[in-house]
């Protein structure tokens, strides 16, 4: 009563479109393009505002319902 290991069948429609499936590298290179000079600016002066916004643009302190009833 040993193993018998039956070969596998291949189905034709795989086999018709194996040549259309690739191979996926298992990681991904990714690299930034150079940026020109003016570009450089542009992105440095884009991340300073974005920097300041985040550091003093802070939420107002919520109102309690009594002061947002005396506001009315």
């Amino acid at each position: 009563m040993g193993n018998k290991k039956k070969a596998k069948k291949i189905s034709a429609k795989k086999e018709k479109y194996a040549k259309f499936r690739k191979e996926k590298p298992g990681t991904m290179d990714l690299t930034m393009p150079d940026l020109s000079p003016e570009q450089a600016k542009q992105k440095q002066d884009d991340e300073m505002s974005i920097n300041k916004f985040l550091r003093f643009n802070k939420n107002k302190p919520v109102l309690s319902l009594k002061d947002k009833r005396k506001r009315k």
